[in-house]
Protein backbone atom coordinates (compact mmCIF):
# COMPACT_ATOMS: atom_id res chain seq x y z
CA UNK A 1 0.00 0.00 0.00
CA UNK A 2 2.81 2.33 0.84
CA UNK A 3 4.47 1.94 -2.93
CA UNK A 4 0.73 2.74 -4.32
CA UNK A 5 0.73 5.91 -2.42
CA UNK A 6 3.97 7.02 -3.40
CA UNK A 7 3.30 6.64 -7.05
CA UNK A 8 0.16 8.97 -6.32
CA UNK A 9 2.06 11.73 -4.25
CA UNK A 10 4.91 11.95 -6.71
CA UNK A 11 2.54 12.60 -9.30
CA UNK A 12 0.57 15.70 -7.04
CA UNK A 13 4.57 16.53 -6.00
CA UNK A 14 5.07 17.04 -9.68
CA UNK A 15 2.39 18.91 -10.39
CA UNK A 16 2.07 21.38 -7.61
CA UNK A 17 6.60 22.14 -7.99
CA UNK A 18 5.66 22.82 -11.81
CA UNK A 19 2.61 24.92 -11.54
CA UNK A 20 4.16 26.76 -8.58
CA UNK A 21 7.31 27.48 -11.12
CA UNK A 22 4.92 28.75 -13.82
CA UNK A 23 3.02 30.73 -11.68
CA UNK A 24 6.00 32.58 -10.17
CA UNK A 25 7.35 33.13 -13.73
CA UNK A 26 3.77 34.47 -14.85
CA UNK A 27 3.21 36.96 -11.84
CA UNK A 28 7.28 38.05 -13.08
CA UNK A 29 5.85 39.06 -16.28
CA UNK A 30 2.70 40.55 -15.05
CA UNK A 31 4.73 42.43 -12.65
CA UNK A 32 7.00 43.83 -15.56
CA UNK A 33 4.04 45.20 -17.09
CA UNK A 34 2.89 42.21 -19.37
CA UNK A 35 -0.94 42.16 -18.42
CA UNK A 36 -2.74 41.40 -21.49
CA UNK A 37 -1.35 38.07 -21.62
CA UNK A 38 -3.36 35.04 -20.07
CA UNK A 39 -2.13 31.94 -18.33
CA UNK A 40 -3.11 29.74 -21.26
CA UNK A 41 -2.06 31.65 -23.33
CA UNK A 42 1.25 31.78 -22.07
CA UNK A 43 1.19 27.87 -21.81
CA UNK A 44 1.21 28.25 -25.47
CA UNK A 45 3.35 30.65 -26.57
CA UNK A 46 5.90 28.65 -24.25
CA UNK A 47 5.57 25.80 -26.42
CA UNK A 48 6.15 27.89 -29.41
CA UNK A 49 10.15 26.06 -31.19
CA UNK A 50 12.54 28.71 -32.17
CA UNK A 51 12.11 28.61 -35.73
CA UNK A 52 7.96 28.65 -35.57
CA UNK A 53 5.28 25.76 -34.67
CA UNK A 54 2.26 24.87 -36.74
CA UNK A 55 -1.37 25.43 -34.47
CA UNK A 56 -1.62 21.83 -34.66
CA UNK A 57 1.73 20.46 -33.18
CA UNK A 58 0.81 23.65 -30.13
CA UNK A 59 -2.42 21.40 -29.26
CA UNK A 60 -1.30 18.22 -29.44
CA UNK A 61 1.68 19.30 -27.10
CA UNK A 62 -0.76 21.54 -24.73
CA UNK A 63 -3.38 18.63 -24.79
CA UNK A 64 -6.20 21.18 -26.15
CA UNK A 65 -8.25 21.04 -29.01
CA UNK A 66 -6.91 22.60 -32.27
CA UNK A 67 -9.61 25.13 -31.99
CA UNK A 68 -8.75 25.83 -28.50
CA UNK A 69 -4.84 26.62 -30.16
CA UNK A 70 -6.31 28.48 -32.59
CA UNK A 71 -8.07 30.71 -30.73
CA UNK A 72 -4.98 31.33 -28.05
CA UNK A 73 -2.81 32.15 -30.85
CA UNK A 74 -5.41 34.63 -32.29
CA UNK A 75 -5.40 36.15 -29.47
CA UNK A 76 -1.16 36.17 -29.12
CA UNK A 77 -1.51 37.65 -32.83
CA UNK A 78 -3.71 40.43 -31.92
CA UNK A 79 -1.83 41.44 -28.99
CA UNK A 80 1.46 41.25 -30.88
CA UNK A 81 3.28 38.51 -29.70
CA UNK A 82 3.50 36.24 -32.31
CA UNK A 83 2.66 36.08 -35.90
CA UNK A 84 2.18 33.93 -38.47
CA UNK A 85 4.40 33.23 -41.31
CA UNK A 86 4.22 30.38 -44.54
CA UNK A 87 5.98 27.09 -43.26
CA UNK A 88 8.72 27.03 -45.61
CA UNK A 89 8.80 23.27 -45.74
CA UNK A 90 4.81 22.99 -46.55
CA UNK A 91 3.54 26.36 -48.82
CA UNK A 92 -0.02 25.25 -47.33
CA UNK A 93 1.05 25.21 -43.68
CA UNK A 94 1.74 27.80 -41.56
CA UNK A 95 3.85 28.69 -38.64
CA UNK A 96 3.68 30.59 -35.05
CA UNK A 97 6.52 32.66 -34.55
CA UNK A 98 7.30 34.87 -31.45
CA UNK A 99 7.64 38.34 -31.93
CA UNK A 100 10.53 40.33 -30.38
CA UNK A 101 8.07 41.31 -27.89
CA UNK A 102 6.89 37.70 -26.58
CA UNK A 103 11.04 37.48 -26.71
CA UNK A 104 11.31 40.21 -23.82
CA UNK A 105 8.45 38.49 -21.99
CA UNK A 106 10.24 35.11 -22.13
CA UNK A 107 13.71 37.24 -20.77
CA UNK A 108 11.57 38.26 -17.78
CA UNK A 109 9.86 34.72 -17.34
CA UNK A 110 13.36 32.98 -17.69
CA UNK A 111 14.92 35.50 -15.02
CA UNK A 112 11.97 34.67 -12.81
CA UNK A 113 12.67 30.78 -13.18
CA UNK A 114 16.37 31.19 -12.41
CA UNK A 115 15.08 33.21 -9.29
CA UNK A 116 12.82 29.55 -8.17
CA UNK A 117 15.66 27.09 -8.92
CA UNK A 118 18.03 28.90 -7.16
CA UNK A 119 15.86 29.00 -4.05
CA UNK A 120 14.81 25.74 -4.83
CA UNK A 121 19.20 25.22 -4.33
CA UNK A 122 18.91 26.49 -1.45
CA UNK A 123 16.55 24.17 0.32
CA UNK A 124 17.32 21.39 -0.42
CA UNK A 125 21.13 21.34 -1.85
CA UNK A 126 22.70 21.97 -5.25
CA UNK A 127 23.52 18.52 -5.64
CA UNK A 128 19.96 17.10 -5.00
CA UNK A 129 18.34 19.69 -7.19
CA UNK A 130 20.93 18.67 -10.23
CA UNK A 131 20.55 15.22 -9.73
CA UNK A 132 16.32 16.08 -9.77
CA UNK A 133 17.10 17.90 -13.17
CA UNK A 134 19.12 14.92 -14.46
CA UNK A 135 16.64 12.27 -13.19
CA UNK A 136 13.62 14.27 -15.23
CA UNK A 137 15.83 14.50 -18.22
CA UNK A 138 16.24 10.89 -18.71
CA UNK A 139 12.60 10.37 -18.19
CA UNK A 140 12.03 13.00 -20.79
CA UNK A 141 12.86 10.23 -23.23
CA UNK A 142 9.64 8.07 -22.64
CA UNK A 143 7.04 11.17 -21.15
CA UNK A 144 7.42 14.02 -23.97
CA UNK A 145 7.11 12.65 -27.31
CA UNK A 146 7.68 16.48 -28.80
CA UNK A 147 11.29 16.21 -27.19
CA UNK A 148 14.56 15.95 -29.34
CA UNK A 149 17.98 15.77 -27.78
Amino acid sequence: MEGRRQQRELGVLLFVASRALEQRAFDAVVAAGSTDITPAQARIAARIGPHGSRVSDLAEQARVTKQSAASLVEQLEEAGYVERVPDPTDGRARLVRLTPRLRRVAEVADAEVERVLAEWADHVGQDRLQQLHEILRDLRGVTDPWWKP
